[in-house]
């Protein structure tokens, strides 16, 4: 404990108040925020901005497909852990499977969260449909599209999702550079990979 600072953690799909990775940081670092926010990319950019805004992060850290939210907002370094930069395109894509009788109530079983305070998913059409802007307003704000902002990202030789390509580094690559590096294990960071990798990246970042 004792290090003063200000990051705020967006989670990925389905966490929140409660996941994981932040929980183990605020074991180490003071100051991490971290809250739910909706699964609806309308919703989440109002709420996000307006926390960005109230507590003038130092630091903000985006996890899986909240690193989108986290990309999109310009002026502050950026820590990803297993960016899901692909994710939008599945769900944006997709979406017409929502018109399908039943199968909204079907992914919503199929990706129904932990218990706790954790992210509500509701797969509709709107919903889907709207990650695609997401994407785009994020991605304008890369290092290929001219941002100044600093990026540094992780990923898992494990995570299962980078074989769907729902989680690429060659993406990231494209447009991000080399601003990455890869560890052996999954795509839900562990925790000695948080004590030994993403805590001192923390400290290093914010030392800058």
């Amino acid at each position: 404990m004792g290090d003063r600072c200000s990051i705020l953690y967006i989670h990925g799909m389905g966490g929140g108040g409660d996941s994981r990775i932040p929980s183990i940081l605020s074991e180490y670092l003071d100051g991490v925020v971290v809250r739910t926010y909706s699964f609806d990319p309308a919703e989440s950019v109002r709420q996000i901005d307006g926390w960005v805004e109230e507590l003038k992060p130092s630091l903000i850290i985006g996890e899986s497909l909240g690193s989108l939210n986290a990309i999109r907002i310009k002026g502050l370094p950026h820590i990803l852990i297993s960016p899901s930069l692909n994710a939008p395109l599945y769900l944006g894509y997709l979406a017409f499977l929502t018109k399908i009788p039943g199968m909204t109530a079907l992914l919503d079983l199929i990706y129904r969260p932990k218990e706790g305070d954790r992210q509500p998913l509701h797969f509709t059409y709107g919903v889907m449909r709207r990650y695609l802007p997401l994407r785009k307003e994020a991605l304008d704000n890369s290092i290929a599209a001219g941002s100044k902002d600093y990026f540094f990202s992780f990923f898992g030789t494990g995570d299962h999702y980078r074989r769907s390509g729902i989680v690429s580094v060659r993406t990231y690559r494209k447009y991000f550079g080399g601003t990455y590096c890869i560890y052996p294990g999954t795509h839900f960071m562990e925790e000695e990979f948080i004590i030994s990798m993403l805590i001192p990246k923390i400290r290093e970042v914010l030392g800058r």
